[in-house]
């Protein structure tokens, strides 16, 4: 790939740090700083106090002012800013975003900023399938399902490659089911509408009213400008409605690993993803750890297939049956923690996304 002996310079392109609000952009950037050393990445990080997450990032990091990595307006104006000046100064540029309510506007500027750089963008999710028409390509496009590439593709897209997200297994190592007597159900997601977090307290129920005891815990992700403390105290007042009464209301969490690994089950469900990556990491972490999931049928999950239980969105009784047989069936159980396993380890290792992201890379470096 190198035509001398310098590496070839990539800028990943995000709307705000990688070590800030904690997503699918910033923790697939930080895999593609990881896994692909044949270029030099330059990536945001907060400025001052950059989290410990990127102190061993490869790559040459570019500060943003930003204390908690929030990509709110100020963030994201100084992302376009410190991108347009460096875009000159590299051989490519991987943008790793999300296509919101604020791209279709950006993708228009974007050729004044970039000039004759070549462009990769990555789209972890789309917000809303309509904003596609709206938008036009920064560049060659990859996306992370088939439901996506195929919505861009007839938006007009281009040619859209799929590249499933990476988790390093070395990372998230198999584990035994936790020994207790009260299994913990673990639901993650946002303080979103439709984001799952009142289904999977319905479906909860469900379960428990059928027989399955168990902790719920719920840890969720806020988004800037939402009243947390009382959409957290909303849902514990459901939960205490649907006679819950073990029930935990965390918010983000910091160590994920010891979270799944005192968990049983993770309930991830819901109704639309809005934006959220298409395939959760959080899930793909379960599933290597051995943790079985039930999920909502979105087509966005289409590559889980098989190594998952899943219901319609929206379905509850369905889910909560689910959900109590997988609790009470310990054979079943294990086989869902092996499959789920085995799915990662087969079709989101580190090996594959590499060489595939190398790949692209090739293509378009001068």
């Amino acid at each position: 790939m190198a035509r001398d002996r310098r590496l070839p310079r990539v800028l990943l392109l995000t709307s705000g740090p990688v070590d800030g609000g904690r997503g699918g952009d910033t923790d697939l950037a930080m895999a593609l700083a990881r896994e692909i050393p044949v270029v030099r990445h330059l990536w945001f990080r907060k400025w001052p106090g950059a989290d410990d997450a990127v102190r061993d990032l490869p790559g040459r990091s570019v500060p943003l002012l930003s204390r908690d990595g929030v990509p709110r307006l100020p963030v994201r104006v100084q992302a376009v800013a410190a991108g347009s000046v460096l875009t000159r100064r590299c051989d490519l540029v991987h943008a790793v975003m999300t296509i919101g309510t604020t791209f279709p506007p950006f993708s228009r500027l974007w050729p004044r900023i970039v000039g004759d750089t070549p462009v990769l963008h990555t789209v972890p999710g789309v917000m809303d399938p309509a904003l596609l028409a709206r938008c036009r390509p920064l560049g060659r496009t990859v996306a992370l399902s088939e439901d996506t590439a195929g919505r861009m593709r007839s938006a007009g897209f281009g040619e859209v490659r799929v590249i499933r997200p990476v988790v390093r297994l070395d990372e998230w190592p198999l584990l035994p089911r936790p020994a207790s007597d009260r299994p913990t159900v673990l639901v993650t997601g946002h303080h979103d509408p439709g984001g799952g977090a009142e289904e999977a307290i319905a479906s909860a129920g469900v379960a428990a009213r059928a027989g399955a005891r168990f902790r719920l815990v719920l840890a969720l992700r806020d988004r800037p400008g939402l009243n947390t403390r009382a959409l957290e105290a909303d849902l514990r007042a459901r939960a205490a409605r649907q006679g819950l009464a073990e029930t935990e209301v965390l918010g983000p969490v910091r160590d994920m690993h010891g979270l799944l690994a005192s968990a049983d089950v993770l309930l991830y469900v819901p109704r639309a993803l809005g934006g959220k990556a298409d395939v959760p990491l959080t899930v793909l972490q379960a599933l290597a750890t051995g943790r079985p999931v039930v999920l909502s049928d979105l087509p966005q999950f289409a590559s889980l297939c098989g190594a998952v239980l899943r219901a319609a969105p929206g379905d509850c009784e369905q889910t909560g049956r689910l959900l109590r047989h997988v609790l009470d069936r310990p054979r079943w159980w294990r086989n869902l923690a092996e499959r789920g396993r085995m799915t990662v380890e087969e079709r989101f290792g580190v090996a594959r996304f590499a060489a595939q992201y190398a790949r692209l890379y090739e293509e378009l470096l001068p």
